[in-house]
């Protein structure tokens, strides 16, 4: 069994993981219970369960005692890192139109790209996730720091493309549209071009098509 280092009362184990989210199977080396020690820090306030078997890390300058919980994106890009690996999943769909501001209100589902089918997962801490399945590693994403790490987000002009093509993705397909007009102003349009140059000829003109509807 490994030395246990310690920040605080956390082992650096756990606060250095990637978006600092584990689950037991992470910790097998470091304990020997690590399902029993995961529930003992939470009682001891020093992680938030945010869903079935995974934890995560409250930031260094939350005291054990004070009442957090992770925003809602972050948490479930928490939950899709510790399932997938760091900077595997990606925030997409109407989560990149939140991280994005384009929709600007707080709603109770977001879109992470994953490779691999996953059912939804809605979290302890609040909200639904809905996973797409996809080639994360061909999306044109960039890596984003947030309050929990580093997390990988669809650029805006990929967002639009997304939202366009699969705005019910989410269940709210007239939220996700209202995104894309809201990010159309915003987008770099040579890369847009370039992004739409890529796709399958009947999913470039669609979009097109949604464009030259808006003038744009």
């Amino acid at each position: 069994m490994s030395v246990v280092t310690r920040v605080g009362r956390l082992p650096v184990e756990i606060t250095r993981a990637p978006m600092r989210a584990v689950r037991p199977v992470m910790l097998r080396n470091l304990y020997a219970n690590p399902e029993k020690e995961l529930v003992r820090l939470r009682a001891n306030g020093l992680a938030v369960r945010i869903a079935p078997g995974t934890y995560v890390a409250k930031p260094d300058t939350v005291a054990p005692g004070e009442a957090w919980k992770p925003v809602f994106e972050e948490a479930a890009m928490a939950y899709a890192t510790a399932a997938y690996g760091d900077q595997v999943p990606v925030l997409a769909g109407l989560g990149a139109a939140r991280h994005w501001h384009a929709i600007p209100r707080a709603i109770g589902v977001t879109v992470i790209a994953v490779p691999e089918q996953h059912r939804p997962v809605t979290l302890d801490t609040g909200g639904r996730i809905v996973f797409t399945r996809r080639d994360t590693t061909s999306i044109d994403a960039i890596p984003v720091q947030a309050g929990l790490g580093v997390m990988r987000v669809t650029r805006m002009e990929q967002t639009l493309v997304d939202l366009v093509l699969r705005p019910e993705l989410g269940g709210m397909p007239a939220e996700g549209l209202v995104a894309a007009d809201a990010l159309v102003p915003r987008v770099d349009l040579d890369r847009l071009t370039r992004l739409l140059g890529g796709l399958p000829k009947a999913s470039g003109q669609r979009v097109r098509t949604w464009l030259a509807e808006r003038g744009s």
